[in-house]
């Protein structure tokens, strides 16, 4: 069996000092796929902080990507989000440089140096995501669906072990949100990459099925009510 890339065991969260999830079991494996449901203020985002180093896990136990979240210091997040992929609804592209410009300089500030492998790896990631003939293109010059492609591109550079998705078909009208959707699933199935995607849109879980866990009252739980995807 797969070794969990996540794995929570009666962690609870707080945001300050309230209680916001208690007795969280969760596990995410290599190259899996899962949703995140819940209603606005459930805590699917305090969830997801939690395990990008955002919020401290204060008890329980918790390991993502080989770090012990128990024992995380502050300044080690930064190397932690280097093995993760982040994506949020709202892009947060620079918009004064070209989309290839946009990918360099995160590879810039997380350590690259040398020019022709970030050229490389540049070129490999808007290939994956469709956007390799868009290198050249300013944020505004894109869709909302390209821009949110490019934040996916953004989140590979690093080969991350998981991608943290909040929300990333918020801003999206249906048809692209389906496009973002089945290119996370792509990934997730030939990347080998680990897919956590929070999502309120329950079409998508009906269209792209996979594996569904659902926050309500304070828990999180598997919910096995959406269709589950053919073997």
């Amino acid at each position: 069996m797969s070794e969990p890339v996540i794995h929570l065991e009666n962690a609870d969260i707080f945001q300050e000092k309230n209680l916001v999830l208690h007795q969280v079991n969760f596990s995410l494996n290599k190259g899996e796929f899962v949703y995140l449901i819940g209603k606005t203020g459930s805590g699917k985002s305090s969830l997801l902080k939690t395990l990008y180093g955002e919020l401290k896990l204060e008890l329980g136990k918790g390991q993502i990507a080989g770090f012990d979240l128990i024992k995380l210091k502050r300044r080690q997040v930064p190397k932690l989000r280097r093995r993760l992929g982040i994506i949020f609804q709202d892009f947060q592209l620079l918009t004064d440089r070209n989309a290839k410009d946009n990918l360099l300089f995160v590879l810039n500030a997380t350590g690259w140096t040398n020019k022709m492998e970030m050229f490389k790896r540049v070129g490999e990631v808007l290939q994956i995501v469709g956007l390799e003939t868009k290198d050249y293109k300013m944020p505004h010059q894109l869709s909302g669906g390209e821009q949110q492609r490019l934040v996916i591109a953004r989140a590979l550079l690093n080969k991350p072990e998981i991608i943290l998705a909040d929300e990333p078909t918020g801003n999206l009208d249906p048809e692209i949100s389906n496009d973002i959707t089945h290119l996370l699933q792509t990934i997730a199935k030939e990347e080998g990459t680990a897919v956590l995607m929070a999502t309120h849109e329950h079409r998508l879980l009906e269209k792209y099925p996979a594996r569904v866990v659902k926050v309500e009252q304070n828990k999180v739980m598997e919910d096995t009510s959406f269709n589950q995807p053919q073997s």
